[in-house]
């Protein structure tokens, strides 16, 4: 029936839909999205590949959803195998399913856990705040008000008065957040 070329075989297809939220019309349409972020890199056929070519992040920077977030670095740093922010397919095809409206509220909180937790150290701290803060106001306040602002969210959230926000804290935050659900998400 023609010389239509397969991106993925049978079994790769199979394997994404186990482990995503996405069907088959769905993995292929993110990776035609993936491989035009830069054609030259990544092959239409994934059939035969033993590694997978990774997509540095000043190209992934360019999708469109993660062009005006102020965590897009750091949502790349993330979702890369090695926490470089370079993606391959299967880091990529991961992000989306998290981020995709059919990913459980429980999977988005622990990523966006893992996005404010600037340090790595399993708590969001007052540093990590800090960041956060300036991300989302794009560095337009002032250090007091920054200070302000980080001691305001501490004082609402930390719970056990340690200084610092768990993953438990953190989560209890996202349950009284309705909002989050609508805006940790890509429409694919």
């Amino acid at each position: 029936m023609g010389n239509k070329q397969a991106a993925f075989t049978e079994n790769q297809l199979e394997d994404y839909q186990d482990c995503t939220y996405f069907n088959r019309a769905d993995i292929l349409r993110i990776h035609k999205r993936y491989r035009d972020l830069n054609p030259e890199v990544i092959p239409k056929d994934f059939t035969g590949l033993e590694v997978q070519p990774k997509l540095k992040y000043k190209f992934l920077q360019q999708l469109p959803e993660l062009k005006e977030n102020p965590f897009r670095r750091r949502i790349c740093e993330v979702f890369s195998s090695n926490g470089d922010g370079a993606l391959t397919f299967d880091d990529f095809l991961n992000m989306m399913s998290v981020l995709s409206d059919s990913a459980p509220r429980e999977l988005k909180a622990k990523y966006a856990f893992r996005i404010f937790d600037f340090d790595g150290d399993d708590y969001i701290g007052k540093e990590d705040l800090r960041l956060t803060v300036r991300a989302i106001t794009a560095n337009e306040l002032t250090h007091e008000e920054t200070e302000f602002v980080t001691d305001k969210l501490l004082e609402e959230a930390d719970l056990d008065e340690s200084g610092f926000l768990s993953f438990a804290e953190f989560e209890n935050v996202i349950a009284r957040s309705p909002e989050f659900m609508n805006n940790f998400h890509i429409h694919i």
